[in-house]
């Protein structure tokens, strides 16, 4: 690792980071050569044994928290809709929207709990597992298999340029693309006000469509892949020939995607039915809510995990599987309140992800044993980043747009700009 003692303007220990932004890292993660990693094997022995082995019984007694404080918020809002508050009324659109945040807040455990079936750390017991996994996931309009698929590509390629999945950055280019659509609003409305409005529309972009956009054509996704749909067996435009077997859903996981596809049109039949039957206002106010609650959430965390504006990438020339699970960042997620409630409920997922990634067998209440143990071992490669959650949210929204190659790395450009992040 270079010397970070010296700096001046653009250079940081002998690296131009010129029209760099700096996050509270203090450009750390662009400052490791590849002969600074250690090897998975490595990471491995530094982790206790003890963290590897799930208990099906304390996932169950999480699960249950999770299920019965989301059907406690549930009961509410049917107790009220009886009681009177309207489901069709702009006055009662305040409580509606109280719900939903509540609600969908809550409701995300579920949803970590699931992701976690998917990865193999809830139990032993394959069959419950996969019950659970699938049942809760096709509830939450969520593709199981498909998604266990996608997403585990996702852990093997963290932050490759071409075939990662899920927020892949932009190349920048002088001639058009984000870069040039957010530089016309800073000059048309200044540095600040242009920078508010750019991150206002990617807040927007990603927290409210991104995870459906995901779904049904592999929005930021990897461009190797072009595009994709979890509900389809086949790629919906070709696979690029630099990477012919790369397919997203290759040999068996294309009947996965259909035993996925069961799952989703059973929920989607019984919500038209639902709506049919009571009226399709109170299908979105009791559910539709709190699920675009929990798609935020999910879009929040996996944005910020793997983003931030001196986070690099890297091309398939440099990349490894331990140089993209370091680029994983932890976050203060447990003082999002003052009780560390959200960080219970969501099952610690923001706060332990860097030891997720490299094991993602790992449970989740083991996962800060895995997560001490990496930090002790590699300070100068684990990624903890410490500003507030939504300021750190705002300053991803605004200047994480498109990348520029510096050395061997990609990393964000906001040259002339960095001062307004």
């Amino acid at each position: 690792m270079p010397d970070m003692a010296t700096e001046e303007t653009g250079m940081v220990a002998g690296i131009d980071l010129t029209g760099v932004a700096k996050s509270g890292m203090g450009y750390k993660a662009m400052m490791n050569e590849a002969e600074d990693f250690p090897t998975a094997g490595e990471v491995r022995a530094a982790i206790p044994r003890e963290a590897f082995e799930p208990d099906t019984l304390k996932s169950l007694g999480y699960l249950s928290t999770s299920v019965v404080l989301t059907s406690i918020c549930v009961y509410a809002g049917v107790a009220a809709m009886n009681a009177g508050v309207p489901t069709d009324s702009p006055l009662a659109v305040p409580f509606w929207a109280l719900y939903a945040v509540v609600t969908g807040t809550v409701g995300m455990g579920n949803w970590v709990l699931a992701h976690e079936c998917g990865h193999g750390a809830f139990s032993k017991n394959k069959k419950l597992q996969t019950a659970v996994g699938y049942t809760i996931h096709s509830l939450l309009l969520v593709p199981y298999f498909s998604w266990q698929r996608s997403h585990a590509v996702h852990h093997q390629f963290t932050n490759h340029m071409e075939l990662g999945e899920t927020h892949v950055p932009e190349i920048g280019s002088s001639d058009e693309g984000s870069l040039q659509r957010r530089a016309a609003l800073v000059e048309k409305f200044g540095v600040e006000t242009g920078l508010n409005i750019w991150g206002s529309l990617q807040a927007f972009l990603h927290l409210v469509l991104g995870w459906p956009a995901y779904l049904m054509i592999g929005a930021t996704g990897g461009p190797a892949r072009g595009l994709t749909n979890h509900l389809l067996p086949d790629p919906m435009t070709p696979v690029d020939p630099k990477f012919p077997t790369k397919e997203l859903f290759p040999g068996k996981w294309k009947q996965k995607v259909v035993e996925s596809d069961i799952g989703i049109a059973a929920v989607v039949s019984g919500l038209l039915v639902w709506g049919a039957c009571n009226g399709f206002d109170q299908v979105m106010a009791l559910y539709g809510g709190p699920y675009l609650i929990i798609n935020a959430w999910l879009v929040l965390y996996t944005w910020l995990q793997h983003t931030d504006v001196d986070v690099p990438h890297f091309t398939d020339e440099e990349h490894n599987f331990v140089k993209g699970a370091l680029h994983t960042i932890d976050r203060p997620y447990d003082k999002l309140d003052p009780w560390g409630a959200i960080d219970f409920l969501h099952h610690k997922i923001g706060t332990t992800h860097v030891a997720h990634h490299f094991d993602s067998s790992i449970p989740h209440y083991k996962a800060q044993i895995a997560t001490d143990a990496i930090k002790e071992k590699f300070p100068q490669l684990y990624l903890y980043e410490p500003t507030p959650i939504f300021e750190a949210l705002w300053r991803v929204c605004k200047g994480c747009t498109a990348t520029k190659k510096v050395g061997d790395k990609y990393v964000w450009d906001n040259e002339g700009l960095e001062e307004g992040l």
